[in-house]
């Protein structure tokens, strides 16, 4: 169990990561330009500690399809990014493949 909660911790500081590049504007921003070096040493730290247990390729799956997921609704819900059918139906297409990884792994 514990090593789900740090893949879901790896996750959440990802997502924090990518969003702080957007808020960093490039690095012109210091605090964070910062973070962004922060939540991405954290997200691989808990990422490392997750693929312990968790079969890397499941783990690493989930990890970059729920946090493109993430990233592609706070761009449109936050940012205002648009909101297009192919946006939707592809981002659907990543859930389906990580669900079926998930799935996959299940047989041992």
């Amino acid at each position: 169990m514990q090593h789900w909660l740090c893949l879901f911790a790896a996750i959440l500081f990802e997502v924090s990561g990518t969003t702080a590049m957007k808020f960093s504007e490039g690095f012109t921003k210091l605090m964070p330009s910062i973070l962004i070096f922060i939540f991405y040493g954290v997200a691989f730290f808990c990422l490392t500690i997750a693929i312990k247990k968790i079969d890397m390729s499941i783990a690493y799956a989930i990890w970059s399809g729920v946090g493109t997921a993430l990233i592609a609704g706070i761009g449109i819900f936050y940012f205002h990014e648009p909101a297009t059918l192919f946006k939707l139906f592809f981002l659907g297409l990543i859930i389906t493949g990580v669900v079926g990884l998930n799935y996959s792994g299940l047989s041992h």
